[in-house]
C-alpha cells in the first residue's frame, strides 16, 4: 500500500502559498469595484458545486482555479464599500493573515496546556479592548461565535447569578417558590438574538418582556419601572435588564445610567447588547451616551462588526470574573491534571459554552496592534460621517422622509416618500421594497430594508472601514432614480394608487 505523506514538501508548500497570497491580492486589488452582491440565483450556484465527493486527490492547481472561476463571482463582497446590508465589517487584511496563522497553528483555545499562548493573548486582548472601551480592565472575558452566542453566555450567567435556586442541578422545573424568570428590553429595537437566547435557555419566549419605547427609539425607564412592579405582583421574577448600546435599526443607545440604578435598586442584572455599538466607547465623542457602561454586569459585541476582523469574534465581557466561573465551570478528569502545579493555567471551557475554541483572539490582537486606537478610532469616525452625510441627504431632499434621529453611530433607517404618496402607507411600502431589491438587481449597492414603527424603511449598516460620501451619494442617487422609475410607471398603469391615502 503506497505511503501518503500528510505535509506537502516545503518548497511545494511556499509555491502554493504565494499563489493563494496572488489569489487574495487581486480579491482586495477589485473589491471596490466589484459589486457588493453577485446577482446570482441559487440553483445556479447550486448546480455550480453539485458533485460526488472525491474518491482520489485532485490537483492544488484545480482546487484554487475553483476559488477564482466558481467562488468568487458567486460571492457577496462584505468587505464592499457598498455593503450596507445586515452589520458586517469590513474584514481587514492584517486580520485575514491572522486567520491563517491561527490555523496553522490550530490551538484548542478551551484548555490552557492546549494553547498557552493563545489563552494569554486571548486574556489580554479582551483587558485591552475593555481599557479602551471604558469598561472594567480587570473584567473577565471571552470571545465567542457572534452576538447570538454572547447574548446566550450573557443570560446564563445572569440567571445562574440572580436564581434562589440551583440552575444547575435543577433546572428551570424547580423554582422553590419562584414564578417565572424574565428579561426587560425595549419593544421596537429587540434583536432576534435575544429571542434565540431565550429559546436556547429554555425561558420560554414570553420570558422576554417588551417594554415601550420612547420616540427617539430607546427604552422608558418608567415603563419599565411600572412592568417590573406588575410582573411582580402577578408572581413573576424579573432577574435581568438588557439595554441598547447600538440597536439593529437605527443604532439608539438607551440611557445606561438610568437601567444602572434601577438594576441596582432592584438588584438585578444589567446586561448590555453592544452587537453594534459598544465599541464606540473608544472614542471620546460618545462617552455622554457610554459613560455609563462600566456599570454594567456585563456587555456584548462583536468585533467582527465595527472593529472589521474577519468572522467570527464576538465577546462577552463579565464585571465579576467569578460569575462567569459560576455559569460555566467544568469538572472532568480528561480535562484536567490531578492537581494543579507550575503547568496549570486558566482554561476557557470554565469560561463560556464551548470547550473546544478556535483561536479567534488572534486576528483582534493583530489587528489592534497593526492599527492602534488612534487608528481604529479614525475608521470609525469615517463611518460616522458617511452615516450623518446620509442622514442629510434625506433631511433635505423632497422625495425621503426621516424616520430616526441624526445617527449617533453607523446604521440608519429612511424611507422613499415623495410628496404625491405621502399618506398612502402601504403602496410606499412595497414601492421602498422594490427600491431595494432593485439596487441589488442592478449590482449598484447590496441594501435591505426594515421596518421601523411598522413601515418599510431603506436600512444602511456602513460598517465598512472602504465606504465613502461618495459611496453614500451614489447609492441614495441610484435609490433616488429607482424610485422616479417606479413612481412613473405606478401613475401611468394604476394612477388610482397614487391618489390619496389608503
Amino acid at each position: 500500500m503506497p505511503q501518503l505523506h500528510p505535509d506537502l514538501p516545503t518548497a511545494e508548500f511556499k509555491a502554493l502559498g504565494h499563489d493563494v497570497i496572488d489569489l487574495l491580492a487581486d480579491y482586495y486589488a477589485g473589491i471596490e469595484a466589484a459589486p457588493a452582491f453577485p446577482g446570482c440565483k441559487p440553483a445556479d450556484v447550486a448546480a455550480l458545486f453539485d458533485a460526488p465527493p472525491p474518491e482520489q486527490g485532485e490537483s492544488a492547481a484545480a482546487i484554487l482555479a475553483d476559488w477564482r472561476d466558481k467562488i468568487i463571482p458567486n460571492s457577496s463582497r462584505q468587505g464592499s464599500p457598498r455593503w450596507f446590508g445586515f452589520v458586517n465589517g469590513s474584514g481587514s487584511q492584517i486580520a485575514t493573515l491572522a486567520d491563517a496563522m491561527a490555523s496553522t497553528l490550530n490551538p484548542n483555545c478551551g484548555g490552557w496546556r492546549a494553547s498557552p499562548a493563545a489563552t494569554e493573548i486571548e486574556r489580554r486582548t479582551v483587558r485591552w479592548l475593555a481599557e479602551l472601551m471604558g469598561y472594567v480592565s480587570e473584567c473577565g472575558g471571552v470571545f465567542v461565535s457572534g452576538g447570538t452566542m454572547a447574548n446566550v453566555a450573557a443570560l446564563r450567567v445572569a440567571l445562574c447569578a440572580k436564581a434562589t435556586w440551583n440552575v444547575d442541578m435543577d433546572g428551570l422545573q424547580s423554582r422553590n417558590g419562584a414564578g417565572r424568570m424574565t428579561v426587560y428590553m425595549a419593544d421596537h429595537e429587540t434583536h432576534v438574538s435575544m429571542v434565540r437566547a431565550v429559546d436556547l435557555l429554555g425561558l420560554g419566549r414570553s420570558a422576554l418582556r417588551a417594554v415601550p419605547s420612547n420616540a427617539d427609539f430607546t427604552i422608558d425607564v418608567q415603563a419599565l419601572e411600572r412592568m417590573l412592579d406588575a410582573d411582580i405582583a402577578v408572581g413573576m421574577t424579573p432577574f435581568c435588564i438588557v439595554g441598547h448600546v447600538g440597536s439593529i435599526n437605527v443604532g439608539a443607545i438607551d440611557d445606561i445610567n438610568a437601567l444602572a440604578n434601577v438594576a441596582a435598586r432592584r438588584n438585578l442584572w444589567l446586561h448590555l447588547d453592544g452587537a453594534c455599538g459598544a465599541l464606540g466607547g473608544m472614542l471620546p465623542e460618545l462617552q455622554p451616551q457610554l459613560n455609563g457602561m462600566v456599570r454594567a454586569d456585563s456587555v456584548s459585541f462583536d468585533a467582527h462588526k465595527w472593529l472589521g476582523v474577519p468572522y467570527e469574534a464576538g465577546c462577552l465581557m463579565v464585571r465579576e470574573i467569578a460569575a462567569l466561573r459560576r455559569a460555566f465551570a467544568m469538572q472532568a478528569t480528561y480535562l484536567l491534571p490531578a492537581k494543579d502545579n507550575e503547568y496549570s493555567g486558566d482554561n476557557y471551557f470554565d469560561y463560556g459554552p464551548q470547550l473546544s475554541r478556535s483561536w479567534r483572539a488572534l486576528k483582534v490582537w493583530m489587528t489592534l496592534r497593526y492599527y492602534g486606537a488612534e487608528g481604529i478610532r479614525t475608521f470609525f469616525r469615517q463611518t460616522i460621517v458617511c452615516a450623518k452625510h446620509l442622514h442629510n441627504l434625506v433631511d433635505t431632499s423632497d422625495d425621503f422622509e426621516v424616520v430616526q434621529p441624526s445617527p449617533l453611530l453607523y446604521i440608519y433607517s429612511f424611507r422613499w416618500a415623495p410628496k404625491e404618496l405621502r399618506g398612502n402607507d402601504a403602496l410606499l411600502d412595497e414601492l421602498n421594497q422594490q427600491i431595494s431589491d432593485e439596487l441589488q438587481r442592478r449590482l449598484i449597492a447590496f441594501a435591505m430594508t426594515t421596518r421601523i414603527r411598522g413601515r418599510v424603511t431603506q436600512r444602511l449598516s456602513i460598517c465598512s472601514h472602504r465606504t465613502t460620501t461618495a459611496d453614500i451619494d451614489a447609492t441614495f442617487q441610484a435609490m433616488r432614480v429607482i424610485g422616479q422609475e417606479l413612481l412613473a410607471t405606478t401613475t401611468a398603469h394604476h394612477p388610482e394608487r397614487s391618489e390619496g391615502p389608503v
